[in-house]
């Protein structure tokens, strides 16, 4: 089998088709994630805390900062200045705790449907009260000579 036909192959699997669409996907899901918490969670945390909090200019210098440039995380980090942010990884945070939370309840929603199809498929319907009276009657008809 030649290399391009083992590569079509591979490429064209169900489980790598999958990938494709869950990493798809998952990138649109993480944008999502990420406005919730920059654009709805931090001003409301924010608001909270009175007063407007921008978690990206919260940071620690850890190196000397050239004289006349801006205190802000962006004019540091382009004047090559060793930053800690930690406000963006506060932010990183939130958006991992919320993905997550969101993954599990997706998950414990599919498990539940897959429950309740296990349920359904080992629950043998009983025959009704009718059925079960025609074949006692069947039974003991068997046990006589009438029907013999």
């Amino acid at each position: 089998m030649s290399m391009v036909s083992e590569f079509k192959e591979f490429a064209l699997k169900g489980n790598v088709m999958d990938l494709a669409v869950g990493v798809i996907i998952g990138g649109a899901f993480a944008t999502i994630t990420t406005s919730l918490v920059e654009d709805i969670i931090m001003p409301i945390v924010a608001f909270i805390f009175g007063g407007e909090i921008n978690f990206k200019n919260m940071f620690l210098i850890l190196g000397d900062a050239p004289e006349g440039i801006a205190m802000t995380y962006d004019a540091l980090k382009k004047a090559g200045v060793p930053v800690l942010a930690y406000g963006s990884f506060i932010t990183v945070l939130i958006n991992f705790l919320i993905l997550a939370f969101i993954i599990f309840m997706m998950v414990k929603m599919v498990n539940n449907m897959r429950r309740a199809d296990e349920v359904e498929e080992v629950a043998v319907e009983e025959p009704s009260e009718e059925v079960q009276l025609l074949r006692e009657i069947s039974a003991k008809l068997s046990n006589t000579n009438i029907v013999k």
